[in-house]
């Protein structure tokens, strides 16, 4: 079997998440690396932490393919006075290479909403806001909306996410009744208070996403009890049933947590990719290594 080199690989990756799709303020894409390199293993995680690295390294990781950029904004040093020097050194001096899959990851087909909606077995999904691509064979963009086969309350939906991300210490938040039944379904994995309008517009029972923030879910979920109690024509409506009808509710996630669920498809879909193209099977791996910030949750559980 011959062996891809970095260059070829990059150009399947960015085939299977296009970076046209990424965000106006985004900058995925191959971040450090020989482009002649052979690539036999990769090695893929949420954070391209330190930590992370040094993992890849160790199982001797030719390339390292991250979600999170390790560079947000434009830098002048990568000395190892920094943190982010430091990681560059580590990669170039290990001869692993390491690139992002961010905002065009999050909106490609197999992509990381895609992977949270049929994770949650969301039926006739659309994306949140579509992008116009031609050339793709799928309905593409950010965020996913879908139909569950069937109702169900809004707790045994908030269990099935819980049961669907990995772990953390904070668990996952629900905002809206929780005997409330759910049909409709939005989701965006990552930080998703930025599409509150498309969600509203989709008519979703309830929105999935991660760092939802206390005055928007605050305000959207008045609003909603507001709108709820007028759809019964009733200004005096018991608060109960408005809010059992009172969309969209919310299910927050740790922002790691919704958008590792990627892998599940990344972990088949690169090296079937390459494969196809130039003949090449690399090693996959995904880090078992939990890069959520938070190390502690303390109070009471939801009752």
């Amino acid at each position: 079997m011959t062996t891809a080199n970095l260059s070829q690989v990059v150009k399947v990756l960015e085939t299977l998440y296009p970076l046209r799709y990424a965000e106006e303020w985004d900058e995925p894409g191959l971040i450090v690396g020989d482009p002649f390199a052979p690539i036999r293993k990769i090695y893929c995680a949420v954070d391209p932490t330190e930590a992370i690295v040094e993992e890849a390294l160790e199982w001797g990781a030719d390339l390292l393919v991250t979600h999170h950029p390790l560079f947000f904004r434009s830098v002048h040093s990568v000395s190892g006075m920094g943190f982010r020097g430091e990681i560059v050194n580590k990669l170039v001096h290990g001869h692993c290479g390491l690139w992002v899959g961010h905002t065009n990851a999050d909106a490609a087909h197999r992509g990381v909403s895609e992977a949270l909606a049929d994770g949650l077995g969301l039926v006739e999904q659309t994306p949140l806001v579509p992008i116009d691509d031609p050339n793709s064979k799928y309905p593409v963009g950010l965020g996913r909306v879908g139909n569950l086969p069937r109702a169900m309350s809004l707790e045994a939906l908030a269990h099935s996410v819980a049961d669907l991300v990995p772990p953390t210490e904070r668990g996952i938040d629900v905002a809206g009744d929780l005997s409330m039944q759910v049909t409709r379904v939005a989701v965006l994995g990552g930080s998703g208070d930025s599409v509150f309008d498309e969600v509203r517009a989709s008519h979703a029972d309830v929105y999935v996403t991660s760092d939802l923030r206390h005055h928007p879910v605050l305000d959207a979920r008045q609003q909603a009890l507001r709108e709820a109690q007028l759809r019964i024509a009733d200004d005096a409506a018991d608060e109960r049933a408005a809010a059992a009808v009172a969309w969209p509710a919310f299910i927050n996630t740790p922002h790691y947590a919704s958008e590792k669920v990627w892998f599940t498809y990344a972990l088949e879909d690169i090296p079937a990719a390459c494969f196809q193209q130039y003949g090449a099977m690399p090693e996959m791996k995904l880090s078992p290594t939990n890069t959520d910030p938070f190390t502690a949750h303390l109070g009471p559980s939801l009752d």
